[in-house]
């Protein structure tokens, strides 16, 4: 549950060594979050960010994940939620892919498809139920602004996100009134690891920022983040170019 001042006290991430999932988990530590678990592949990435984390104050624990595993889902994060509550779950996992490449792979597009879309429709639901089984929490959605509209530079990213952040909205008008918030947050281009040599976009943003933008939406118990917020005006102008147009953009 929360605290008296409204900080929650346990933190569960899907995606354990993501740069703007332990980007938040910092905050949260910082504002009183004592109990954080590390969803993710087992590999010394995950251990070296749970120590990071212990050295922060918090109470760590990894559990193994793989978000092409559906049928593990369950099993997996039933063990967090049978330790206890469970006040945030961040769904940070996803891969960027290689348009050039996957449109020439197809199974490597599926793969894509699979981590960022099937994979978060399982374990979204998996959580979701057990948020609200115990009454209470917040899943918070690490979407994109590459799903607002495709582009022929990252279509294959960019629809499995559509299809994430439809999902997500439709998932948080059936959760309400259950005592469960889910919130939708759609970052432009981030720069982390996985962006590196790719050509930066306008309004790039970094995983600290994006981190900031999800605790004032949990403390706000906003729906929908953008960041850099100027995104959203930007987004809906683009929302209606005509596509012959839209194709030109540089965008």
């Amino acid at each position: 549950m929360k605290d008296a001042f409204g900080a929650p006290q346990s933190l569960l991430v899907l995606g354990g060594t993501s740069e703007i999932a332990l980007a938040t988990a910092r905050r949260l530590i910082a504002l009183r979050t004592r109990t954080v678990w590390l969803a993710g592949r087992p590999s010394p990435a995950l251990d070296e960010a749970a120590a990071e984390l212990r050295g922060r104050g918090a109470q760590v624990r990894t559990v193994a994940f793989d978000a092409l595993d559906c049928a593990g889902h369950e099993d997996a994060l039933g063990k967090v939620f049978a330790e206890g509550d469970v006040d945030v779950v961040l769904m940070a996992f996803g891969i960027q892919g290689d348009q050039a490449r996957d449109e020439e792979d197809p199974q490597a597009a599926a793969r894509v498809a699979q981590t960022n879309y099937t994979g978060a429709v399982s374990a979204g639901l998996v959580c979701a139920g057990a948020l609200q089984a115990q009454g209470h929490g917040s899943l918070v959605v690490l979407s994109s602004v590459a799903g607002e509209r495709a582009r022929r530079a990252d279509f294959i990213y960019g629809s499995s996100k559509a299809g994430l952040d439809a999902f997500a909205q439709g998932l948080g008008d059936a959760l309400q009134g259950t005592g469960v918030q889910v919130m939708v947050v759609r970052p432009g281009f981030v720069r982390t690891r996985a962006t590196a040599g790719l050509p930066e976009q306008p309004l790039a943003t970094t995983p600290q920022a994006v981190a900031a933008a999800i605790v004032t939406g949990l403390r706000r118990r906003s729906e929908t983040v953008w960041v850099p917020g100027s995104l959203r005006v930007v987004m809906s102008a683009l929302r209606h170019v005509p596509r012959p147009l839209f194709r030109r953009l540089p965008v």
